[in-house]
């Protein structure tokens, strides 16, 4: 992680495949694309991958929260239980429709608590938002039982965690709808991009309409096609969904290579005492796109991260004090500083941020580092760099 690391000829290839014809848009110009139609085969390559009947292109994982909101009807007054730490798009998304972002703690998973979900179901609670955040998993299982139990849908934000598993499935295809990421820093990426998956053909279809204006893609005239609800423009671009599909053909490639560099560092810190991992839930495989790991106490905690990044470790994250991923750090959600009015269904029905306070989560973030797995590491380079954490952390316990 990310994709862009290894570049190469089969991006550049298909990318070239779109310029030749000049057709961008990935709707309408049939007799000038050539044959190319990259966002379709992209989500035909996508929806076969992850195993389920439905894929949908969008241009971010911000929008693919949003179209999938949308398209299962979420909207204003609903509420939506989503992790304390994530990344500021599960709760924008959510906003953007009118319906109200709903925090609880997480656990050991670093993903959301189940028993913190369950006290957190209201009359007006619609939906469940895992998010797999730095390439692993919730406990699926006792999300999936809550939903069917109270009625909800399952929404996995799985932008952070492709390739990884549950119970032999691919992340994103337990819930109702699955949702992914190809920005710049994603194991795959499009430049920019995101996709939903779902077996659901209503929210397909659905999605499918939203993401462009409305339109219902029915016949071949475009001008001609009919509106059945209102929509916004979400789509892809075709030179975007080119750098996607030579991506998604390289997945196992990344994810081999992402196991074999999280191995070594893992090995490497496994025998320390005093270091911990992050659980992962019985039946669920990572996408190994970051090792986390538990020191025992927050200032050691500070001070190790702190030791890395003198000794010139990079891409050794402290999530306790950033300012996109956890939500001590996010002012403009507690105080609902926004450019315009907000709608009175969210004023009316927002939990009392300000005032909020996630103990739990702040047990387990204060004392989590977050080591990104590189593409572009050989061996050796990895094994340098284990070495070096390890003596780091074992001079800071």
């Amino acid at each position: 992680m990310p994709g862009f690391e290894l570049f190469g000829d089969k991006e550049r290839n298909q990318v070239k495949d779109v310029l030749d014809s000049g057709v961008l848009m990935r709707y309408g110009f049939d007799g000038m694309r050539n044959g190319h139609w990259k966002a379709l085969q992209l989500e035909k390559e996508l929806a076969k991958r992850m195993q389920t009947k439905y894929a949908q292109l969008v241009s971010s994982g911000t929008a693919a929260l949003t179209v999938a909101l949308a398209s299962a009807g979420i909207g204003a007054g609903d509420e939506v239980i989503i992790p304390s730490f994530t990344f500021v798009a599960s709760f924008e998304s959510i906003l953007a429709l009118g319906a109200i972002p709903v925090m609880v703690d997480i656990d050991d998973t670093l993903t959301l608590d189940p028993s913190a979900v369950e006290k957190a179901i209201t009359p007006n609670t619609k939906v469940v938002m895992p998010v797999h955040m730095c390439g692993s998993m919730a406990d699926l299982g006792a999300l999936k039982a809550i939903c069917v139990r109270h009625k909800l849908i399952l929404l996995e934000d799985a932008c952070q965690a492709i390739g990884g598993t549950y119970d032999g499935k691919p992340l994103g295809s337990i819930g109702d709808l699955g949702c992914f990421s190809f920005d710049y820093v994603k194991t795959i990426t499009c430049g920019e991009g995101g996709a939903l998956i779902t077996n659901n053909e209503m929210y397909y279809k659905n999605a499918d309409h939203y993401s462009d204006h409305g339109h219902d893609h029915e016949g071949t005239d475009r001008g001609a096609e009919s509106h059945p609800f209102l929509g916004y423009n979400y789509r892809i671009s075709e030179l975007h969904a080119a750098v996607g599909l030579a991506q998604i053909a390289r997945l196992d490639d990344f994810l081999a290579i992402q196991k074999r560099n999280y191995t070594i560092l893992r090995n490497a810190l496994e025998p320390i005492e005093g270091v911990t991992f992050r659980r992962v839930p019985e039946g669920g495989v990572e996408n190994y796109s970051f090792l986390n790991f538990y020191l025992p106490s927050e200032t050691i905690t500070q001070n190790t991260h702190s030791a890395f990044g003198a000794a010139g470790i990079d891409a050794c994250f402290y999530w306790y004090n950033n300012n996109w991923h956890y939500y001590k750090k996010w002012d403009h959600l507690r105080t609902m500083k926004s450019l315009a009015p907000v709608a009175r269904e969210v004023l009316d029905g927002l939990p009392d941020y300000p005032e909020a306070h996630f103990k739990k989560s702040d047990h387990w973030m204060s004392r989590t580092i977050s080591c990104l797995i590189k593409l572009g590491w050989d061996e050796d380079e990895v094994a340098k760099r284990a070495e070096l954490m390890a003596s780091i952390i074992k001079k800071e316990l």
